[in-house]
């Protein structure tokens, strides 16, 4: 099987990339992929960079030059969810693009047109894994439920409290949506997780520094354990 891995930041690939035995580099678009082994696995892990258009064109190239069997998305989020905390995961069940609007022609914000499907439905065997290898964790909780992606870093709390009402979303951020239709698409099995830096709803902060390697350590031990599952 062959694991396509994509974070937005390099910071949130360090250590999973320290761990894995990489044989091969190859630039495509900017991006650097980096081959490798991982337990029974062949992955390929990318930093796409910021933005869904980054985040479609890496998966597409994953999909089509790497042939990889399933994407893993991993990064850090908004969340928008009043229980969700600083530190949490959230795990996907679907995503939706609160960005995407053509209401005035009759569809429901967050469709996009003529496409059947409103949300994109991450793989149930791999969100099943991510919700194992979250049970070892000490002092976080795991959520599970609708990511919310849109080209916009989320400031206005009243913009915040919309999506979180209109798309009952748990969480957002900025590249999961645009993965996860371009694996749609694609017809290939995909699960983004998100370690939560912030909730503008409930005001509860982490500061950066303090965030980060928390969020790193989460993604690597998530990462770590899916590999040996799959």
């Amino acid at each position: 099987m062959i694991v396509g891995i994509i974070s937005a930041m390099k910071e949130e690939l360090e250590l999973i990339l320290n761990e894995i035995n990489i044989e091969k580099n190859e630039t495509k678009a900017e991006m650097n992929f980096k081959m490798g082994k991982q337990g029974n696995n062949e992955v390929v892990l990318v930093v796409c960079g910021i933005g869904k258009v980054n985040a479609a064109i890496c998966t597409q190239i994953l999909i089509d030059d790497f042939k990889v069997n399933s994407v893993i998305n991993v990064g850090v989020a908004g969340g928008l969810g009043e229980n969700i905390k600083p530190g949490d995961i959230v795990i996907a069940e679907n995503l939706v693009q609160h960005d995407m609007d053509t209401s005035f022609f009759g569809d429901k914000k967050g469709q996009i047109p003529r496409l059947s499907t409103f949300d994109f439905r991450c793989d149930a065997n791999l969100i099943e894994k991510a919700k194992l290898a979250c049970k070892e964790f000490k002092g976080h909780d795991c959520f599970t439920g609708r990511i919310a992606t849109g080209d916009q870093f989320m400031s206005d709390v009243e913009k915040v409290k919309w999506i979180h009402k209109e798309f009952n979303a748990i969480a957002c951020e900025m590249e999961g949506g645009s993965i996860a239709q371009t694996c749609y698409l694609n017809d290939v099995p995909f699960v983004v997780i998100r370690s939560i830096s912030d909730n503008s709803l409930t005001k509860e902060f982490m500061d950066y520094e303090k965030f980060l390697p928390i969020a790193i350590n989460n993604s690597t031990h998530i990462l770590k354990k899916m590999l040996l599952m799959l």
